[in-house]
C-alpha cells in the first residue's frame, strides 16, 4: 500500500490494522465511527492537556536540577512577564524534558554538568518487533485492557502492530519528511515505557496506536504521546492530525473532542466539518448522523412542501446491529476471514455511505485498471470474460473490480494501483 493511496482511503473513512483496510457502514454499524483529525496548526492545548505535560517536565527534570539552573540563568523581569502574557508554546513543552534539548551547564562548585533527575529520550524508530516492545506490549494488553496472554503471540503482534507502511523520505520545497509506517518510542533512565505507532502520511500523522509500561499509568501517557505527536505534525509540516474514530456512543473515545479544533469526516459528503456543540449533540443524539445528508433531507422536505402538504417525511435507514470495528483494532492470531459473512446482492444495492454509486464507477474506465497476474500486470480489459461481466455481478471479475473501486474511490483508482485478488501475506 502506498502512502500517498492510504492518505486518500483515510479521507473517505477507512482504517488499517495490520495489512487488513476497513471501512466501517455506519448506516448499519452498531456504533456509527466517524473518522476524526485535528488541525494542528490551531491547536489550542486545555487545562488539563498543560498540566499534563508541565507535571511530567516536573518529574523528569527534578527540582535539585531546576533550581540549579535557574540560579545560573535567571529569567529578567521583562521575560517573566513576556512569559506571563504569552500563549502554551506546545513545541517547547513538549521537549523541556527531552535530554538531547537540555542545557546542561557546568555547576561553579562541583565543576561538574548539572543533570536532570532522570533522563528522557524520545526517538522515531522503525517499526520492526523487538523483544523489549514486547515487553511492554504485552503487559499494557494484559492489565489495561484486561485480556489473557494466550491472546497474543509474537505473530500477532508483529501482524497487528509491526506490518505497517513502507518507509521513504521525501523533499518537498525544502522540507524534509518521513512518510510510511514508525514507532515513536519513549525512553526513561534507558527503558523503554511507551511505543506510539504512527503512519506518517503526506498530509498528516496518524496515530494507529500506543501502549505503555503499565507501572506508568498515572502520569497520563495517552495526553502525553498525543501532545507529542501534535508537535512532530507541526514540525513536520504535515498539517493534520488523525486520531482514528470518533464513536459518540462509547465514552473511551469521547476525549478525542477535547483535542481542539477537530474535524469530524461527513460520511456522505466526505466534507470535514468542525466539532462544535451543535455537530456533537446531533452525533449523540441520532443513531446515524450526516450534516450534508440532514441538509439535503431538508432540503427536499421543503421542496416538496411547496408542492403539497401532504408530502411523506423522508425516510431514514434504520440501523441494523452489525460487526462493532473496534475488533478490527486488536487483530488475535485465531481471527479468520473466511468466517466472514458476505450479503448477498452488489454493494450498490446497499447504499453504503461513502462509496460510489454505479454511475460514478462507469466513469472511472475500469477497462485500463491494472490487474496484477502471474507476476505481471495486464488491463482489466485484456482479461477473458471481462467484456460479458456486469458491473452489478458481484460473481462476475467486472462486478468485483466496480466494488472494488466503489469502495477505495476516484483518487486511488486512478493513482497508479493495481488490482491483486490473490494477495498472501
Amino acid at each position: 500500500m502506498k502512502v500517498e493511496h492510504y492518505q486518500a482511503l483515510v479521507d473517505r473513512g477507512w482504517r488499517r490494522s495490520g495489512h487488513t483496510y476497513y471501512k466501517p457502514d455506519l448506516t448499519r454499524s452498531c456504533c456509527p465511527h466517524y473518522t476524526i483529525r485535528l488541525d494542528a496548526d490551531k491547536f489550542r492545548a486545555s487545562k488539563s492537556q498543560r498540566r499534563a505535560i508541565n507535571r511530567w517536565n516536573r518529574y523528569v527534570l527534578g527540582t535539585d536540577y531546576m533550581s540549579k539552573v535557574s540560579k545560573l540563568y535567571p529569567r529578567s523581569r521583562e521575560e517573566k512577564q513576556r512569559r506571563r502574557k504569552s500563549s502554551f508554546d506546545l513545541e517547547a513543552a513538549v521537549h523541556a524534558s527531552e535530554y538531547a534539548s537540555l542545557q546542561r551547564p557546568i555547576d561553579p562548585r562541583t565543576k561538574i554538568s548539572i543533570e536532570p533527575a532522570h533522563k528522557f529520550e524520545v526517538n522515531l524508530e522503525s517499526d520492526s518487533f523487538s523483544g523489549e516492545k514486547w515487553n511492554v506490549f504485552l503487559p499494557y494488553q494484559m492489565t489495561i485492557h484486561k485480556e489473557a496472554e494466550s491472546r497474543w503471540s509474537h505473530a500477532s503482534f508483529k501482524r497487528f502492530l509491526c506490518s505497517g507502511l513502507d518507509q521513504k523520505i521525501i523533499k518537498s520545497k525544502g522540507v524534509t519528511r518521513k512518510l510510511g509506517t514508525y514507532h515513536q518510542c519513549y525512553r526513561l533512565d534507558g527503558k523503554l515505557i511507551a511505543v506510539g505507532v504512527l503512519d506518517l502520511l503526506p498530509h498528516g500523522v496518524s496515530s494507529v496506536y500506543l501502549f505503555y509500561d503499565p507501572e506508568w499509568e498515572d502520569w497520563e501517557l495517552g495526553k502525553l504521546s498525543a501532545l507529542r505527536e501534535i508537535a512532530l505534525t507541526r514540525e513536520g509540516h504535515y498539517q493534520y492530525y488523525y486520531m482514528g474514530y470518533y464513536i459518540p456512543s462509547c465514552i473511551k473515545m469521547r476525549y478525542k473532542g477535547s483535542y481542539w479544533p477537530t474535524y469530524v469526516l461527513d460520511p456522505e459528503s466526505l466534507d470535514w466539518n468542525l466539532l462544535d456543540t451543535d455537530l456533537r449533540t446531533n452525533l449523540d443524539k441520532h443513531h446515524y448522523f450526516s450534516l450534508s445528508g440532514n441538509n439535503k433531507r431538508n432540503q427536499d422536505v421543503l421542496e416538496a412542501n411547496t408542492i403539497t402538504e401532504a408530502s411523506p417525511a423522508p425516510v431514514i435507514p434504520k440501523a441494523e446491529p452489525d460487526i462493532d470495528y473496534t475488533s478490527l483494532e486488536i487483530d488475535s492470531e485465531d481471527d479468520s476471514v473466511d468466517e466472514t459473512e458476505i450479503p448477498p446482492g452488489s454493494l450498490f444495492d446497499y447504499h453504503v455511505p461513502g462509496i460510489l454509486s454505479q454511475e460514478e464507477v462507469e466513469k472511472l474506465k475500469l477497462d485500463k485498471w491494472k490487474f496484477l497476474l502471474r507476476n505481471g500486470f495486464v488491463e482489466m480489459e485484456d482479461l477473458k470474460g471481462w467484456e460479458r461481466g456486469k458491473l452489478t455481478d458481484p460473481q462476475s471479475l467486472k462486478g468485483i473490480a466496480a466494488e472494488l473501486a466503489a469502495a477505495l474511490g476516484p483518487e486511488v483508482v486512478k493513482g497508479g494501483s493495481a488490482v491483486n485478488l490473490f494477495y498472501d501475506s
